[in-house]
């Protein structure tokens, strides 16, 4: 991966200030795992438990240059850039969204209740002897792990396989546009996640 601030300003939407020549090379939506600080960009996440725009000055402290924020957030240094978005958490999801539409590979997407880590890493394990694969991360499935992994694609990669997992209706369409994968694996319907759902059917064909 490689955008400039201004570059993934443009694909989400935001408006940004100060912008600044850096290459992007990371993300990271975790303040604890950032590395090559200069060249990562920090989304801004908020939850009911934390919100990311408290680790800012910290991450500024360590070396971090381009963040994207939902409030209006200001520290007076020129070399930190900003890009303000209503929803950081839509944002790093239009991003990847567009990352993974550079690529014109084959992409597995894996779903189901039960299973979708093992039968990621026995599919890796099976085609990475042919392939040059990228794959989601431990099990990096979720709203926040899904773009996490899409955006690891690189240039160098002629599959990739990814995981997707849901907890109520309406999120496997946001994760299918993220990852818009070409072969599709369902692994096993089971009670995990149900008290999201009306029904095992409602759940089925979520």
């Amino acid at each position: 991966m490689n955008y400039s601030a201004f570059e993934i300003s443009e694909m989400i939407g935001g408006s940004i200030s100060n912008p600044s020549s850096v290459s992007i090379n990371h993300v990271s939506t975790d303040s604890r795992s950032v590395q090559n600080s200069a060249s990562t960009i920090f989304f801004a996440l908020s939850s009911k438990s934390r919100n990311g725009h408290d680790f800012i000055p910290d991450l500024i402290s360590k070396g971090v240059k381009t963040f994207v924020v939902s409030v209006e957030y200001k520290i007076k240094d020129n070399t930190v850039t900003y890009i303000k978005i209503s929803n950081t958490l839509q944002g790093l999801q239009q991003f990847a969204a567009a990352h993974r539409a550079k690529y014109e590979i084959p992409v597995i997407g894996i779903t189901g209740s039960y299973g979708k880590t093992m039968v990621k890493e026995w599919l890796y394990q099976l085609l990475s002897p042919e392939y040059t694969i990228c794959r989601s991360p431990k099990s990096f499935n979720s709203q926040i792990g899904v773009p996490l992994s899409v955006l690891l694609l690189n240039k160098s990669n002629n599959l990739a396989i990814f995981e997707a997992g849901i907890s109520k209706v309406g999120e496997m369409e946001q994760l299918r546009k993220i990852i818009n994968p070409t072969i599709g694996v369902l692994t096993k319907m089971g009670e995990a996640h149900q008290s999201g759902f009306e029904s095992d059917e409602q759940k089925l064909i979520e």
